[in-house]
C-alpha cells in the first residue's frame, strides 16, 4: 500500500472510530474523507477480498441482507454495507470499518446502479447479482435502458465475473455478454399455452430483437415473467434456480418452494420472494449447503427501513421504503394481504436520493386501495400536499386524510390512528429523517 493510501486509510478509520464512539455514526463520511485523500483507496482496501456486487433498481438492500445471512452460515468473514449506503464513499466506509481480515474474506456489496462502473474500476468482482430494472429517479438515471447501460459499463470491466441475473426480466437477456451467466426466475405456471400481456403501464415490454410487444405465458408483476416474442422467437432463457410454487403470502412472512425445497422468509410480498430467490441462486453458485440457506432464511431480523417493525404508542408500525411505481404497487399488494384492520402513513420527499420528480406517485395504483376499510391516512414530508392530493384523487375522503406539519407532528398523529396496525410508506430521505426523530424520542435506537 502506498503512503497516500495508507494515510487515507488511517484518516478514514480514525474518523469512523470517532463518529461511532462520540456521535451517532456515519455511513459514508469516513469514506468521503478517505477518497478525497486517495481516490483509488477502494482498490487498496478490497484487494484481498472476493467481492460479490448486488445491484438493480429494487431489492438491493434486502437481497444483500439475505445473502449475507446465508454466507455467514458458511464463511468466517463476510463484509457488507448493511445501512444501504451503496455509493462509492459508503462502500469505502464499509471496508474502513472491517476488522483485521484472515485469508481471502468475502465482501457482499450493495452497489447503486450508477456506481457499478466506478467500483469496478478499482476492484474485480467474483460475481454480479442483478435484481431488476424498473423506471426510477428518471432525473438521475433516465429510462430503464440507460440504467442498464450504467450496470453494463461496470460488468464489461470484469468479463470473467459470473453474472447471476433475474431471468424473468427481459432487459437482462437483451445484451449478449462474454461473462458466464446464470438465470433465476419463477417457474410456477402449469399452462404453457397461456398468452398474456403486461399491463399498459409497464416498461420494458418491447422485444429487444424486433421491437414487437412481448407476450407472456406467466406474469408475476410488472414486466416480470415467462416472456416470449410471437414475431421473432425471442424468449426467456433457461433458469438454473426457480420458484416452483408460492404457498402463502402474508405481510409478515412468505412461504414458497425453490428447486423442490420449501422455504420461509419473515417478510411479505412477491418482490421479497424474488429477493430470496436471488440470494438463494448466488449462495447455490458459491456452494452453500441448501439446509444452511433454509436456516438463514428462517432467521427473523429487522432490515433497516425495509418492513422494519417498531412500536408506536402501543401500535405495530411497519416502515416500508417506496421510491418508484412498480415498488409502490408491490407494497400496496403486500398491505392488502393483511387480514386485520390497518391505517396508513405516507412521507414524501423529493431530494436527489429520492428522485426530485414526484410525478411517479401518479403511476402508482392508489385507486386499488380499499379506502372503505382504511379509517385514517396520515401524510407528511416536504411534498405532503402532493401525496395528500394523490390520495384524494384516488378516492380517499377529505376527513380520512390527516396532514402533519412536521415529523414530530406526523409521529404523534400516526400514534393516534384508530387501528393497532399501521403501515408507514416513506421515500428514502424521509425515512432517514423519520428514524432520526424516532431515535431522538427513544422509540428506536440511534444509528444504523
Amino acid at each position: 500500500m502506498s503512503i497516500k493510501a495508507a494515510f487515507a486509510s488511517l484518516v478514514g478509520k480514525s474518523s469512523y472510530w470517532f463518529l461511532h464512539n462520540f456521535r451517532s455514526g456515519g455511513s459514508s463520511f469516513p469514506g468521503k474523507i478517505a477518497t478525497r485523500i486517495d481516490p483509488r483507496i477502494l482498490g487498496h482496501l478490497a484487494k484481498d477480498y472476493d467481492v460479490i456486487i448486488v445491484t438493480g433498481t429494487n431489492g438491493k438492500t434486502m437481497t444483500t441482507s439475505l445473502l449475507t445471512k446465508i454466507l455467514n452460515e458458511q464463511y468466517d468473514e463476510v463484509l457488507t454495507n448493511p445501512s444501504g449506503s451503496n455509493m462509492l464513499q459508503g462502500i469505502v466506509t464499509s471496508f474502513l470499518s472491517a476488522p483485521k481480515k484472515g485469508k481471502r474474506p468475502l465482501a457482499v456489496l450493495e452497489v447503486d446502479e450508477a456506481n457499478v462502473a466506478p467500483v469496478c474500476e478499482q476492484l474485480t468482482p467474483k460475481a454480479f447479482l442483478l435484481t431488476n430494472i424498473f423506471r426510477d429517479q428518471m432525473d438521475r438515471y433516465g429510462e430503464i435502458y440507460t440504467t442498464y447501460q450504467k450496470i453494463l459499463d461496470g460488468i464489461k470491466l470484469a468479463p470473467e465475473a459470473t453474472v447471476i441475473a433475474n431471468g424473468d426480466a427481459p432487459i437482462f437477456h437483451s445484451v449478449k455478454l462474454p461473462n458466464p451467466t446464470i438465470y433465476y426466475g419463477f417457474d410456477n405456471n402449469d399452462d404453457q399455452h397461456k398468452d398474456l400481456r403486461a399491463s399498459f403501464n409497464s416498461d420494458g415490454v418491447l422485444c429487444p430483437v424486433c421491437n414487437h410487444i412481448l407476450h407472456y405465458h406467466m406474469i408475476t408483476y410488472a414486466n416480470l415473467g415467462d416472456y416470449f416474442c410471437p414475431n421473432c422467437g425471442f424468449s426467456r432463457p433457461e433458469l438454473t434456480d426457480a420458484v416452483t410454487a408460492v404457498q402463502e403470502l402474508r405481510p409478515t412472512f412468505s412461504n414458497f418452494i425453490i428447486n423442490k425445497q420449501p422455504l420461509t422468509v419473515h417478510v411479505g410480498g412477491m418482490y421479497n420472494i424474488y429477493n430470496a430467490l436471488a440470494a438463494y441462486t448466488m449462495a447455490n453458485f458459491l456452494g452453500v449447503d441448501h439446509d444452511k440457506i433454509a436456516d438463514a432464511f428462517n432467521y427473523d431480523e429487522q432490515v433497516f427501513g425495509r418492513q422494519e417493525v417498531i412500536k408506536l404508542n402501543g401500535k405495530r408500525a411497519t416502515i416500508i421504503l417506496v421510491k418508484n411505481p412498480v415498488g409502490l404497487n408491490q407494497v400496496f399488494d403486500l398491505i392488502k394481504t393483511d387480514p386485520h384492520p390497518y391505517s396508513l402513513g405516507f412521507l414524501l420527499n423529493a431530494h436527489a436520493a429520492d428522485g426530485k420528480d414526484t410525478s411517479w406517485i401518479w403511476d402508482g395504483e392508489f385507486e386499488g386501495l380499499p379506502f372503505a376499510d382504511i379509517p385514517e391516512i396520515v401524510v407528511g414530508g416536504e411534498r405532503m400536499k402532493d401525496i395528500q392530493l394523490r390520495f384524494k384523487v384516488a378516492g380517499a375522503k377529505d376527513d380520512q386524510v390527516v396532514t402533519s406539519d412536521s415529523l414530530t407532528d406526523f409521529i404523534a398523529k400516526a400514534g393516534q390512528v384508530p387501528d393497532d396496525q399501521l403501515y408507514i410508506l416513506t421515500t428514502y430521505t424521509a425515512m432517514l429523517a423519520l428514524r432520526k426523530q424516532l431515535a431522538a424520542q427513544g422509540i428506536v435506537s440511534a444509528g444504523f
